[in-house]
């Protein structure tokens, strides 16, 4: 009989898996942390302000990543690219209360498939602040995706929904704080951007959420705090996936994600989404798909994603 504490024996059991196994394992537990974190913040969404569940967010992520950002020191977490940092810190905020704002009033598989139209505007925003070549490839696959997100938001049918426009816009001004991590990749380290982040976003929304103070009671205490602790579990699952896996081999296994948003959705909330939904959802997916695989064989070091 073996003397090796069982902890062990998982450890290397867990090390044996090929490299792509594991990230697939751990994209998957981001990708339900995320799935879950969103029916979290649309039940409270009946309650709290959207500002007061982004503080929330933010100041729990703050607290969780505490450690490491104290053992980096004053000199890792100092910068020369203050300014990059606030405009970015500025646009990732703005895109955080639409997100959150769609994720209450909107289905949950329709955001979440919206929320996934990110990629799309990236090539745009990498063109136009990058100067980067894009190839005509690419250019149909990004003009296909928008006709998935046109099948979603059908315009002709009822007039477009004003929450979807938020959505929409959420996830162009987050594709445009995402290529700001590109720009900074240079020079700044993920944990660096992840403090100025956490950091700046605690205190950007600490003044709106006490404006909109609601008294959180019992048990709803605890699910403010897990919205922060969700979406870090999400981050450092995607962080861990990509370091351990190829990019091809993982990317894909996020969108899943829109199972899990459907599947919630229906379970907690009783929503049906239409079919259109899910032609459209289908339609940005193989085209973000495309994206990414055409991404991933860039010679550039990959694009993080640090939203909720």
């Amino acid at each position: 009989m073996s003397d090796t504490p069982p902890q062990n024996r998982l450890v290397s059991a867990w090390l044996r898996l090929p490299d792509n196994t594991r990230g697939v394992i751990w994209i998957t537990v981001g990708s339900l942390a995320f799935a879950f974190n969103d029916a979290v913040i649309k039940h409270l969404g009946a309650k709290f302000d959207p500002f007061q569940l982004a503080f929330a967010r933010y100041l729990i992520g703050l607290v969780i990543l505490g450690p490491v950002f104290i053992s980096m020191g004053v000199s890792g977490l100092s910068t020369m690219r203050f300014g990059l940092h606030i405009t970015r810190l500025i646009m990732a905020c703005i895109a955080q209360i639409g997100v959150f704002y769609a994720v209450i009033h909107l289905y949950l598989a329709d955001a979440t498939a919206i929320a996934f139209s990110r990629p799309l505007f990236t090539t745009i925003v990498a063109v136009l602040l990058l100067s980067e070549l894009v190839s005509a490839r690419r250019w149909i696959a990004t003009l296909v995706g928008f006709v998935g997100v046109m099948i979603m938001v059908r315009p002709g049918h009822a007039g477009i929904d004003p929450v979807v426009l938020i959505a929409i816009v959420s996830a162009l001004t987050f594709a445009v704080a995402n290529v700001l991590i590109r720009l900074m990749s240079d020079t700044e380290p993920p944990n660096r951007i992840l403090f100025y982040y956490h950091a700046g976003s605690t205190v950007i929304f600490l003044g709106p959420a006490i404006w909109v103070w609601q008294t959180p009671v019992g048990v709803e205490w605890f699910m403010l705090a897990l919205i922060g602790m969700l979406t870090t579990i999400g981050m450092i699952g995607f962080v861990r996936a990509f370091s351990v896996g190829e990019a091809n081999a993982v990317g894909p296994i996020e969108y899943v994600r829109l199972i899990y948003a459907a599947i919630i959705g229906y379970a907690f909330f009783a929503e049906i989404p239409s079919p259109w939904t899910f032609v459209g959802a289908i339609v940005i997916v193989v085209s973000a798909l495309y994206i990414a695989r055409a991404e991933a064989r860039r010679p550039a070091p990959p694009l993080p994603d640090t939203h909720a």
